[in-house]
């Protein structure tokens, strides 16, 4: 039987430290060589891209693969720019486990991965979040990176005042002082872990505002070589570490520009943040190195989550089970 999880079946089921604790071990299993994840290829039919990001792992005895639509004319339409599925088959018989909507999965996966990295990469004193956007992807980063470090200030920036307001509510529960600046250049300065959280073309964060010790998750910009919220500058200062060196070199706008550029060589970007975890290679050195994860999303990261959550949706009796073979 196939399970399909919907994305209320979703939202009931999902729990948020569950997927950061299954996210590390996942990328500690890619360095190990549990886990595999090919670089993704792309297609385009006209301004859509679709990109299957595959991955598979001994530990939840499957392959996934989620199929990311990235669509920027659906902003026009009202409707999300990217959508996803995930797509779960049983390595132990083939058959497909599950069908799941992937809207909440990636955006809890990527704020964990963001929580992971600056678990392993930030100043344990780091108490000033900085995030560059306000919206879903901000509150998702915020709630996961607070469980990694002892959060005292958030400082917000976004072109809207609405989308600000919405963000503080959102966490409010968290008890912590939000404060909205005027630019992207002040929250870069005063932070010691800064998120950039938006689907920008163009850099929005410049490594000439980098102060020692800074801690950036460039997170936001959509897997496209041509898209990159940080400047080569900022890449060339920083230690960077990436999800996958194979998606990095194929998706990454962040790296491929700043390379291009001869910002950096492709040797900057050849730790990944599984080989941090597993203790393989050295992430920050001392409290005025600069650090940053260039997070353009794996297909394990989505794996991990589907396993929680097929595994606790069948326990709960939640969601439809199908016989696709019937």
């Amino acid at each position: 039987m196939t399970l399909i999880l919907s994305h209320s079946d979703v939202t009931a089921v999902l729990d948020r430290g569950e997927v950061l604790a299954a996210v590390e071990r996942a990328h500690a299993d890619l360095a190990l060589g549990t886990a595999f994840v090919p670089a993704p290829p792309a297609m385009t039919l006209g301004e859509a891209a679709f990109v299957p990001m595959v991955a598979a792992a001994e530990s939840a005895g499957a392959a996934a693969v989620k199929l990311l639509a990235d669509l920027p004319a659906n902003r026009e339409r009202g409707l999300p720019v990217q959508r996803s599925v995930i797509v779960v088959t049983s390595a132990a018989d083939g058959s497909c486990e599950a069908l799941i909507d992937g809207r909440l999965v990636t955006a809890v996966r990527t704020a964990a991965a963001s929580a992971v990295a600056t678990k392993h990469l930030s100043r344990q004193s780091s108490s000033v979040l900085g995030v560059i956007g306000a919206g879903n992807l901000a509150v998702e980063h915020t709630r996961a990176i607070a469980t990694v470090r002892t959060l005292e200030t958030v400082l917000v920036w976004s072109r809207s005042a609405a989308t600000v307001d919405r963000f503080r509510s959102a966490i409010a529960d968290l008890g912590l002082e939000v404060r909205a600046l005027d630019s992207p250049e002040a929250i870069t300065r005063a932070a010691d872990v800064l998120c950039t959280l938006t689907p920008s073309r163009e850099p929005i964060v410049h490594g000439a505002w980098f102060g020692a010790g800074l801690h950036v998750n460039a997170v936001g910009a959509p897997p496209r070589a041509d898209h990159r919220e940080v400047d080569g500058e900022a890449m060339r200062r920083s230690r960077v570490v990436v999800d996958s060196i194979g998606t990095t070199l194929t998706k990454s706008g962040d790296t491929l520009l700043a390379i291009a550029e001869g910002a950096i060589t492709q040797d900057a970007v050849s730790t990944e943040l599984g080989e941090v975890i597993a203790g393989r290679a050295s992430g920050r050195r001392d409290d005025h190195d600069i650090t940053l994860f260039n997070s353009v999303g794996i297909g394990l990261q989505d794996l991990a989550a589907a396993r929680l959550l097929i595994d606790k949706a069948r326990a709960n009796g939640i969601g439809t089970e199908v016989d696709l073979t019937s």
